[in-house]
């Protein structure tokens, strides 16, 4: 990863200068219109934040049952990586939803439930920090913890009253709108593996 880490970056860069030409040449969303573009910015945002905090989970794992500490160097990185994407959401979604919707925030399931979401990894981040002996492994079982609610943030407009649209949307995207916003996912889980790496990469120097 170390050798692939500039050429990686380059790439990242490219596909990052690219993405807008991608979005203004995607259609306008008939209701919304050009406020609509936002989707290419805060849905890959949680994209990326959900796959950071599988990778924390998996870190996690890793070092309670191999007591392997690469594993909680790599579930600290992704935690913080993963309160990043979380803010990004958190601030474009209530930005989308006043203009669209007339309301930046409803106490409904999807938001409160990414919301404590997002609050979990804080909490995380704040008990490695202050938590002091064992919190390592303690703070690992809380990564677990905010990952088995990733599904509920997922599929919560599904089966519960949301101003959001269900997950049924995406897929049915037109081609060329459908092709942007996976060539955003595709950017954003670019940029999440760059910025792990760059946080990983200091514990690795120190060990060796």
């Amino acid at each position: 990863m170390k050798k692939a880490f500039v050429p990686l970056l380059v790439v990242a860069t490219l596909m990052f200068a690219y993405a807008p030409v991608m979005i203004a040449q995607a259609k306008f969303e008939s209701t919304m219109f050009l406020l609509q573009k936002i989707m290419y910015f805060h849905v890959p945002s949680w994209f990326a934040m959900f796959t950071a905090i599988g990778i924390s989970a998996l870190g996690g794992i890793w070092f309670i049952f191999k007591n392997d500490k690469r594993g909680d160097w790599y579930a600290v990185a992704a935690a913080e990586v993963a309160v990043m994407f979380g803010v990004m959401g958190l601030t474009t979604g209530p930005l989308w939803a006043y203009k669209a919707w007339g309301v930046a925030w409803q106490w409904d399931a999807k938001l409160t439930i990414a919301f404590l979401l997002e609050l979990t990894f804080i909490a995380y981040l704040l008990l490695r920090k202050y938590g002091g002996p064992g919190s390592d492994k303690l703070a690992a079982g809380l990564a677990l913890f905010g990952m088995a609610n990733v599904p509920f943030v997922y599929i919560s407009v599904n089966y519960w009253r949301t101003i959001h649209p269900k997950t049924s949307v995406v897929p049915t995207l037109p081609v060329d709108m459908g092709t942007a916003l996976w060539f955003s996912f595709a950017c954003f889980l670019l940029l999440f593996t760059l910025l792990l790496r760059l946080r990983v990469q200091p514990c690795f120097s120190l060990c060796c």
